[in-house]
C-alpha cells in the first residue's frame, strides 16, 4: 500500500495531465486513519472521507470496497473518465492510488455536500434561483459530455446524490464509476448495470 503501481503513473500521464503521487500511508494521515469522524457517505462501491492535504487543500477520498464484483472495474472507468475530462461543473479528480487491495479516488472536496442531502434537510432550503442555477450548472456539464469531448460520455448515473454542490452553490456532477463511451455509433458498455432503478430512463 506504500506506493502507486503502475496504473496510477499510466493515469498521471494520462493526455500530457500531470497529477501528484500519493500513497495509502497519506491517505490514511490526511484522513486520520479513515476515521468515523470524517466520514462522508457511502455508495454501491465504496465510502468517502474527507481530509486535508499538506497543502491545506481539503479533498474528498473514495475509497473503493473490493469485495463488491464491479468495485475494481468501477475504479478503472471512473479514472479513465475523469482523467479526460475537464469542466467547471464536472467534479474534479486530484488524484488515485492503487495496490492490489487498495484503491482510492482522491477528489475535490465540495463543502455543501450533494444536491440530495440539500433538498431533503430540514435545515437547508433551496429556493427557485438556486435550484434554476443547479439546473443550469447540470445541463452545462452533460451538454459538455455529450458534446464538447473528444469522445461522447454517457453518465448512466446522473441523480441527486451524483450532483455535488460547493460553498457558492455551484453543482458539479460526479461519480462516473458506470459511464459509457460512445465511439461513432458504436457504445463502449462499461458494465451492465444501467443505473439507479429510480432514475433510469424508460
Amino acid at each position: 500500500k506504500g506506493g502507486l503501481e503502475k496504473h496510477d503513473q499510466e493515469v498521471q500521464r494520462f493526455r500530457g495531465i500531470t497529477l501528484p503521487v500519493i500513497t495509502y500511508r497519506m491517505l490514511s494521515q490526511v484522513t486520520n486513519n479513515f476515521s468515523s469522524a470524517n466520514f462522508f457517505g457511502s455508495g454501491s462501491f465504496g465510502s468517502v472521507y474527507k481530509g486535508i492535504l499538506m497543502d491545506g487543500t481539503m479533498v474528498a477520498v473514495k475509497v473503493l470496497n473490493l469485495l463488491s464484483d464491479r468495485a475494481s472495474q468501477s475504479f478503472d472507468i471512473e479514472c479513465n473518465v475523469m482523467c479526460q475530462i475537464r469542466h467547471q461543473n464536472l467534479l474534479r479528480v486530484i488524484t488515485s492510488c492503487s495496490s492490489a487491495d487498495f484503491k482510492a479516488l482522491v477528489l475535490q472536496c465540495m463543502p455543501l455536500g450533494s444536491l440530495e442531502v440539500c433538498l431533503h434537510s430540514s435545515g437547508q432550503q433551496l429556493n427557485l434561483f438556486e435550484r434554476l442555477d443547479i439546473i443550469i450548472d447540470v445541463a452545462c456539464a452533460l451538454e459538455y459530455l455529450h458534446h464538447g469531448c473528444w469522445k461522447t460520455i454517457v453518465h448512466c448515473d446522473l441523480k441527486p446524490s451524483n450532483v455535488l454542490l460547493d460553498e457558492n452553490m455551484t453543482a458539479d456532477v460526479g461519480d462516473f464509476g458506470i459511464a459509457k463511451m460512445l465511439v461513432g455509433h458504436k457504445s463502449s458498455s462499461l458494465t451492465s448495470t444501467p443505473g439507479t432503478t429510480e432514475y433510469i430512463a424508460p
